[in-house]
């Protein structure tokens, strides 16, 4: 009993080893072969071109901000503009707009 149940453990293990050889011999056959060099070529295009992908949108993206900032700074300085011209207008009498359009700095150069 015990010799059979030896036989079957180095049996079992000789099936084993032997599966493991072959396996290990196709994935070398396959890591050497044009086919995995094909998959891999394929997935650097993929990263590759989402990668140039990107980098166009990132430009179109920075030029977005940049036209927006450009306007918002307009309207700023428009608005500014016209707060001081009422301001020069009204004098103390205009109520003060709190958000941005005060500057404490001159404010108080004008106060001297």
């Amino acid at each position: 009993m015990i010799l059979r149940q030896s036989l079957l453990q180095v049996a079992l293990v000789r099936q084993a080893n032997e599966g493991q050889q072959t396996k290990t011999e196709l994935v070398y056959q396959y890591l050497t072969g044009s086919r995995f060099r094909q998959r891999v070529e394929a997935i650097v295009e993929a990263f590759s071109t989402m990668q140039e992908e990107l980098e166009k949108e990132r430009k179109v993206i920075i030029k977005q901000w940049a036209k927006r900032e450009e306007q918002i700074e307009r309207v700023m300085t428009a608005t500014v503009g016209m707060y001081g011209d009422l301001q020069g207008i009204a004098g103390k009498s205009l109520q003060e707009i709190e958000g941005g359009l005060e500057f404490p700095a001159l404010e108080t150069e004008d106060r001297s």
